[in-house]
């Protein structure tokens, strides 16, 4: 009898874990919809589709059990990355996938030369903000009124990417993380 395969982040036995891939314009529908369920500005399919047309525009994300569990969109441009959204499907949240998804990302920014990471995110975000500090974002100053639904200040935070080239995504960095919550990044 076979054991089944633990996951990276200890919720019990799984039959895999999640797929890290790159996403294309083939997939702007599943992740729009991803989108919808995380924020309540979402981008529609055609912003996706704009957006996919630009060069310096990814998305990458996280697949499980043959659905999108997780994606982050980014612009990456002249050694930074500028992370535009995270989202976490909410019946995937607090099993590690926004930690592990980020923490992949900048590992894979690292080594293509990127020197650094900047995002915004909602004050009042604080599962958000959690991950970001965990992962070594540090506040860089504060867009008040950013945000056109609520008014919402925009906590604006960067992260140096020199030391993730030798970091691993590993399965203890992802025990007891919490994915974005509504607002995202």
């Amino acid at each position: 009898m076979q054991s089944p395969v633990r996951s990276c982040c200890g919720e019990g036995p799984r039959a895999t874990r999640p797929e890290f891939f790159r996403l294309g314009p083939g997939n702007i529908t599943e992740v729009a919809e991803l989108e919808r369920q995380c924020f309540s500005t979402p981008w529609s399919e055609e912003q996706f589709r704009l957006a996919f047309d630009r060069r310096v525009f990814s998305v990458f994300g996280l697949r499980d059990a043959g659905r999108l569990a997780a994606y982050v969109a980014v612009y990456h441009l002249a050694g930074e990355l500028e992370i535009l959204n995270v989202a976490v499907r909410p019946d995937q949240r607090r099993r590690g996938l926004g930690r592990r998804l980020l923490a992949i990302l900048l590992q894979v920014g690292a080594k293509m030369g990127i020197h650094r990471a900047v995002l915004e995110v909602r004050t009042g975000n604080a599962p958000a903000i959690g991950l970001y500090e965990g992962l070594g974002f540090t506040r860089a100053g504060v867009r008040p009124h950013y945000y056109a639904d609520t008014g919402e200040d925009a906590i604006i935070y960067e992260c140096g990417l020199a030391d993730w080239v030798c970091r691993e995504p590993a399965c203890t960095s992802d025990s007891g993380s919490s994915g974005p919550q509504e607002g995202g990044a």
